[in-house]
Formats: structure tokens, C-alpha cells, sequence
């Protein structure tokens, strides 16, 4: 199971593997706070994506999709992920203050189709704000 979870949130015992994914450390958090496993940088949008996101100059769906062409790009980032996945709950640690709109939510659904392509155990779809018939 991948889920996602604010570096400022506590650390839980069911965070499984805990894997920053932004490019800059969190902003006044301690090393010893987050109790991470893994930091991928390279997993992170790339600056100058970051910036117009942050910035407003693209809108959250813009974002989504040239940041999945990026995941798209460079499978050699994101592919060690899966394995792990597989295995354990993964959590993706992020610092943004939006909590739907955000790399980490981003890259937790490619990883998701990732696994599901591949015929791998995953989570559960998540169908959260949609009606069901």
C-alpha cells in the first residue's frame, strides 16, 4: 500500500517505509523528527516545475501531467519503489500545505498504475469524492 502524509505529521508504527519526496527538506523540521528511510530527491518535480506550480503559473491538472511526463522519463527514480511497495506500506513524505494537490498524491497514483500494469498487489482504488452506483 503507498499512501501519503505531511512531514509534519507525527511518524505512525504503521508508516511502513517512510521516503521524502520533495526536493528541499522541509522547512523546520529535524532530521531526527521525520524518521525517514529513504530521501529521492530525484523523485521530486523538477525546480523549474515546482516553481510555476507554486507560483500559479499552471494549474494543478498542468502540474499532473508534465510531472508524470517527468515520472514517465525517468523510471530508473521511482522503479526501486515498486519492489518495496510490494512488500510493505510505503509512505511518501511531503511538505506542501495543500493535501489533494501535491507531488506525493501525484506520484502515489502513477506508482499505484505502475503496480497495477505489472499485475503487482497494490492498494485498494481509492474512490474518495466520487458517487458509486
Amino acid at each position: 500500500m503507498i499512501q501519503c502524509k505531511r512531514a509534519y505529521e507525527s511518524p505512525a508504527p504503521d508508516d511502513g517505509q517512510r521516503v521524502l519526496v520533495d526536493r528541499l527538506w522541509p522547512r523546520n523540521c529535524r532530521k531526527e523528527a521525520l524518521k525517514l528511510d529513504q530521501w529521492h530527491k530525484e523523485l521530486a518535480p523538477s525546480t523549474e516545475l515546482r516553481r510555476a506550480f507554486k507560483s500559479g503559473e499552471l494549474t494543478f491538472e498542468a502540474f499532473r501531467e508534465r510531472y508524470r511526463q517527468e515520472l514517465a522519463a525517468h523510471p530508473e527514480y521511482w522503479w526501486p519503489l515498486l519492489g518495496i511497495a510490494e512488500r510493505e506500506r510505503v509512505t511518501l513524505i511531503y511538505a506542501a500545505q495543500d493535501e489533494r494537490q501535491n507531488n506525493a498524491q501525484v506520484l502515489a497514483e502513477w506508482l499505484e498504475e505502475q503496480l497495477d500494469r505489472q499485475g503487482r498487489q497494490s492498494s485498494p482504488t481509492c474512490y474518495a469524492g466520487e458517487r458509486l452506483s
